[in-house]
């Protein structure tokens, strides 16, 4: 079973998703920005990270960027309000390996299982 990051300044969503992924991910690793998520990465080296785009501190394309410099074996996918092909690109070009809505949550357990 794989380990998740979950990064969403919405605690809401963040109970949302884990409650989408929670038997199919073990653990499942919190917080609530870009600029935790370095640290969270480093400490607890999850096979996944869902990661948020718009976050206070630091964004979640910003955090993707940085986490693939630091550890290019990162798995990230990008969990987003926004249907938007630019942001689509731009999560691309930082590295990420998918992109899913939040209206789509249930999608995230065939990203998982993939």
């Amino acid at each position: 079973m794989p380990s998740v990051l979950l990064i969403d300044d919405s605690e809401q969503m963040r109970r949302m998703i884990r409650r989408v992924i929670a038997d199919l991910a073990d653990p499942i690793s919190e917080c609530e920005d870009g600029a935790e998520a370095l640290a969270a990465y480093a400490r607890h080296r999850p096979d996944w990270v869902l990661m948020d785009i718009a976050m206070p501190k630091m964004d979640g394309l910003t955090a993707t960027r940085r986490i693939l410099e630091l550890f290019p074996e990162a798995r990230v996918l990008i969990v987003t309000q926004y249907d938007d092909d630019r942001l689509r690109d731009a999560a691309r070009q930082a590295g990420a390996q998918g992109y899913v809505l939040k209206e789509n949550l249930l999608e995230l357990r065939a990203r998982l299982q993939a």
